[in-house]
C-alpha cells in the first residue's frame, strides 16, 4: 500500500516550492501569486529506508524496490472556500482522496513574498482551512441525512455523520468522532475534518534549528507530535546537491535529517503504518503495512493470491538477518520461524510466503 498526503494550506506559503522539494521536481509552479496551482499536482516519491539497502546488499539482488508515498500539492484555500470562494469547492474535494493532510503555514517574515492577510499568525491561518473544512462536512452531512438521501447509508454511517454533525457544531475536537468508530469506517465516511494531520511550519534559514515564535504557537497549540519544522526553499536547494555537498550543507544548517524524512516518520506515526521486507537474489522490496497487520493480509500486498492461500510465512527479524548475512545462516542457527494465519507481522521482519494456489 502506498499513501497518499495532500499538501494543503492558504495562497503563498509555500505548498509549491515543498511539493517540488519533496518530489525533486519542478511539476508544480512556485509563482508569486494564489491561485497558480489550479488542478492539484501528484508525486510519487520512493521512501528511504536504509534497511532495505542493507538488505539488497546481504541477498545480492538485481533489482531494489522501496516502497512509496503519494504528496498531492492541492491549490490554496483562502475564507469562504465551503461556499465556493478561491475555487474553494473543487480544491476541497481533492482533499477528500488523501490519507493524511499536510497542514503548511508560513512562519517566517518577507516583503518579497505576497500574503493575503496584513501579518503573519500560523493560528490564525490554520483555523481558517480548519473551518472550511468543518464547513464543508456539515454541508456534506445535511446532504446525505436528508430524508431522500438518509435510506441509502447504512446504520454505522449514519451513527458518524449524526456524531460529527454534533461535534462540529458545539466546537468540540473531532477527536471524539475518531475514538468512537473503526477506522475503515470512519475512512467510508469522507469526511475531511477526522482526517490525520500533520502541522508543517514553513521558515526561513535561520529558523530550522531552533525554529522561532512562530514555529513556537504552532506547537504549542498543536502539540509536538504533529508539528514539524522544515524550510521548503533550502529542501529544494539541498535536492540540487550530490551527495557530499548535501552532507556538508546539511551539517552547515544543523539539519540531522532532510524534511522528507522527517515528514514520512511523522506520517508513518500519524497513520499507524510499519514496513515489512522481501529479500532474495531477483529483487529486495519494502511493503508498507498497516500496525497489528496479520500474515496473511501481509500477503495479500504483494498479491491476493498469496492472502487467500497462504499456508504459513517463512518469517526473520531484520536484525537476526543481518546477523546471519541472509537466509541460509538464518535457518541454520534457527532464527528463521514459521509463522501462521494468526501472526503479527513486526516493523522490519523480512517475509517468505508459503501458499496455495
Amino acid at each position: 500500500m502506498s499513501f497518499k498526503c495532500g499538501i494543503v494550506g492558504l495562497p503563498n506559503v509555500g505548498k509549491s516550492t515543498l511539493f517540488n522539494a519533496l518530489t525533486n521536481s519542478s511539476k508544480a509552479q512556485a509563482e508569486n501569486f494564489p491561485f497558480c496551482t489550479i488542478e492539484p499536482n501528484i508525486g510519487i516519491v520512493p521512501v528511504p529506508d536504509e534497511r532495505l539497502d542493507i538488505l539488497a546488499k546481504i541477498s545480492k539482488s538485481k533489482k531494489k524496490i522501496y516502497t512509496t508515498i503519494s504528496f498531492i500539492d492541492i491549490a490554496g484555500l483562502v475564507k469562504g472556500a465551503s461556499k465556493g470562494e478561491g475555487l474553494g469547492n473543487k480544491f476541497l474535494s481533492h482533499i477528500r482522496e488523501v490519507d493524511a493532510i499536510v497542514h503548511l503555514v508560513r512562519c517566517f517574515e518577507s516583503e518579497k513574498i505576497q500574503n493575503i492577510n496584513l501579518n503573519i499568525d500560523p493560528i490564525r491561518d490554520l483555523e481558517i482551512i480548519e473551518t472550511e473544512m468543518k464547513l464543508a462536512d456539515l454541508e456534506s452531512i445535511q446532504k446525505r441525512l436528508d430524508k431522500k438521501n438518509r435510506k441509502n447509508i447504512d446504520e454505522k454511517q449514519i451513527k458518524i455523520l449524526e456524531l460529527a454533525s454534533e461535534v462540529i457544531n458545539k466546537g468540540e475536537n473531532t477527536d471524539i468522532i475518531n475514538h468512537n468508530f473503526e477506522e475503515k469506517d470512519l475512512k467510508l465516511s469522507g469526511l475531511l475534518s477526522i482526517k490525520p494531520k500533520i502541522f508543517v511550519c514553513n521558515v526561513d534559514e535561520n529558523s530550522i534549528a531552533k525554529g522561532n515564535k512562530h514555529t513556537s504557537e504552532v506547537i504549542n497549540h498543536y502539540g509536538e507530535d504533529n508539528t514539524i519544522i522544515i524550510s521548503a526553499e533550502i529542501e529544494n536547494q539541498i535536492n540540487q546537491l550530490d551527495k557530499s555537498e548535501k552532507i556538508n550543507y546539511m551539517k552547515l544548517l544543523n539539519i540531522k535529517n532532510t524534511g522528507l524524512k522527517n515528514l514520512i516518520k511523522k506520517g508513518y506515526k500519524i497513520l499507524k503504518l510499519e514496513t515489512f521486507f522481501t529479500s532474495g537474489p531477483e529483487e529486495s522490496r519494502a511493503w508498507t503495512i498497516k500496525k497489528n497487520c496479520s500474515a496473511p493480509s501481509a500477503a495479500g500486498e504483494i498479491h491476493s493470491d498469496f492472502e487467500k492461500g497462504f499456508i504459513k510465512a517463512e518469517t526473520v527479524s531484520y536484525l537476526d538477518f543481518v546477523d546471519c548475512n541472509g537466509w541460509l545462516e538464518s535457518k541454520n542457527k534457527g532464527k528463521m520461524r514459521l509463522e501462521g494465519k494468526d501472526y503479527i507481522v513486526r516493523d522490519g521482519d523480512i517475509l517468505n510466503f508459503r501458499f496455495n494456489t
